[in-house]
């Protein structure tokens, strides 16, 4: 959202003025605004005092702080490609990867790599998440614990928390699947990126 040039206490006086009797035309000249701009103040401060007009203003600058974060971490296919290929790294070639039909997973930047590295692509139907019940399960309780329950106030913030909450998930954390074992117990994560033979029996 746009920064008025004037103070909460500023619109408010000026809003006062016309109140007293000033007609609108003067109350606009003598500020330099335009005759919308004074109807856009007297909307959204006419019956507001200082106070609650700072108010409005401290809430609409912490909403606008996930629309921040939010255009900061939008992903593209061309970032999804890259983060696959680290994995790959660290973890050895899939033989297949499930996916839903999200624009950054049907991008040509996906096909492309799924050809180039001849990794099998399988899209769920639409509208079909529990095709992937694993992911839909994984998802749900990442944002029931971690996403719903924090206000990120920055995108350092949010990878700090995440960060935190994903070593929880896969080292700390037993898993009742998995008879109590934590993730790690079971496949320890790699310290080197040295690239592993394609595992054929692997689905991401």
């Amino acid at each position: 959202m746009k920064r008025s040039r004037f103070s909460e206490e500023q619109i408010i006086a000026i809003l006062k003025e016309h109140e007293a009797g000033m007609p609108t035309a003067e109350v606009c000249r003598r500020h330099g605004i335009s005759g919308a701009t004074f109807y856009k103040y007297k909307a959204k401060f006419g019956s507001l005092e200082v106070s609650e007009a700072r108010r409005l203003r401290a809430l609409e600058d912490e909403n606008a702080k996930p629309k921040k974060l939010l255009a900061d971490t939008s992903l593209s296919g061309v970032r999804v490609a890259r983060e696959l290929t680290r994995l790959i790294g660290v973890r050895g070639k899939p033989h297949r990867v499930v996916s839903d039909n999200g624009t950054e997973l049907t991008s040509s930047a996906i096909l492309r790599w799924s050809q180039e590295r001849r990794v099998e692509w399988h899209y769920i139907a639409p509208g079909k998440p529990m095709q992937n019940g694993f992911v839909e399960s994984f998802n749900g309780r990442l944002r029931d614990e971690c996403l719903n329950e924090t206000l990120f106030t920055s995108l350092a913030h949010a990878r700090f928390v995440l960060d935190a909450w994903r070593h929880d998930y896969n080292q700390v954390r037993p898993h009742s699947k998995l008879d109590g074992k934590t993730p790690a117990d079971i496949l320890p994560f790699p310290q080197s990126n040295i690239m592993k033979e394609p595992d054929s029996t692997s689905e991401w």
